[in-house]
């Protein structure tokens, strides 16, 4: 599945989730009809206990959870990171890319310990696989990095407490740091989520500071799926530009709209022409060869002075970059500070070289 579309937006579900009661409901509640714009609670410090209940805002109201949950099942593409990265197993995560046990990458691995991996759930095209969601008995079901609907947060509602995305970004738009503290408030552990953000957050202050150049120097993020796709300022790709000092292209998310990303035709190649373009790409050779028989876009600066990147879509390293996500990020850092720097210090000569693994 080209991951320039994430999943399908989430819609349909099965008619028989309606059927589903409330019974189950007893570990925490919803009020679809609370419309506050930010968590409302948080954790107090002492024991986990100590920090229920606690009640969280989101898109379609918010979201009250009674008890630590025990059983938590990641309908977010990405939020099984953040809850390995608190100590937590999920029972069941929802697989985006990569086809890993569990969906868990390699950066995360470490934190299954001796627990079995959790239950791969699909996305086939209609939404979440709601009554295998149900066969697992989550007390707790987390979409904070997703494009939930409405009916479907209703639908899941009816046997687990959900925290659905934030409404202040666009769906698949919430920041990495949020992500990482909303789904610490819902595990009773906001402190600890704050210092694990905290962590990466020096990771990236430290590449900044290594790497001078990275400040006011312009990048944008782009994938050569079905021509050319750009990613807009909200979506995490390109999030981790903005995070180590790189400006993006000023026109971007005019030119993307309420979306993570957008097609752009070749009369918007402006936008690709920076200081240094990072590519995903399908290989890092047919691919590159093909983006450069383009006319248009090899005439471009940034083409013709070899400030380019490229991170193949389908390696750790790549599926890494799309995640971004507080375990991925340290492992993306490693591998893309030192091509960045390469793209960017001013001599044509300098090769950017692939990451050895």
């Amino acid at each position: 599945m080209p991951r320039a579309t994430r999943v399908s937006r989430l819609t349909g579900l099965l008619a028989s989730v309606l059927l589903l009661t409330a019974t189950a409901v007893a570990c925490g509640t919803s009020d679809s009809d609370n419309d506050s714009g930010s968590s409302s609670s948080s954790a107090a410090k002492g024991s986990t206990a100590d920090a229920f209940p606690v009640t969280i805002a989101h898109k379609f109201g918010s979201t009250t959870i009674k008890s630590e949950p025990q059983r938590i099942v990641t309908v977010g593409l990405t939020d099984q990171d953040a809850v390995l990265a608190l100590g937590k197993v999920p029972v069941g995560t929802t697989e985006w890319l990569g086809g890993y046990k569990g969906a868990v990458g390699p950066w995360a691995q470490d934190k299954l310990g001796s627990a079995a991996a959790p239950t791969v759930l699909k996305d086939t095209g209609t939404g979440p696989q709601v009554e295998k969601i149900a066969a697992l008995r989550p007390d707790l079901i987390l979409a904070v990095y997703s494009g939930l609907t409405k009916a479907q947060y209703e639908s899941l509602s009816k046997f687990a407490p959900v925290v659905a995305q934030p409404k202040q970004y666009n769906d698949y738009g919430v920041p990495w740091q949020q992500q990482t503290e909303e789904i610490g408030q819902a595990l009773g552990k906001a402190d600890e989520a704050k210092s694990l953000v905290s962590g990466v957050e020096a990771k990236f202050a430290a590449a900044k500071k290594a790497n001078p150049d990275f400040t006011g120097a312009t990048a944008v993020m782009a994938t050569p799926y079905e021509g050319t796709f750009v990613y807009g300022s909200e979506d995490p790709r390109s999030r981790l530009l903005s995070d180590l000092g790189f400006s993006l292209p000023k026109d971007l998310d005019k030119v993307i709209g309420d979306q993570f990303g957008a097609n752009i035709s070749k009369e918007r190649f402006d936008l690709l022409d920076q200081d240094v373009d990072v590519w995903i790409v399908p290989d890092t050779t047919s691919a590159v060869t093909k983006l450069h028989s383009d006319k248009v876009y090899a005439d471009l600066n940034v083409v013709k002075q070899g400030r380019e990147v490229f991170v193949k879509e389908t390696s750790d390293y790549g599926n890494a970059v799309s995640l971004s996500t507080v375990l991925s990020i340290p492992y993306v850092l490693d591998r893309l500070v030192p091509q960045l720097a390469a793209a960017v210090d001013g001599k044509a000569s300098t090769k950017v070289t692939q990451p050895a693994s």
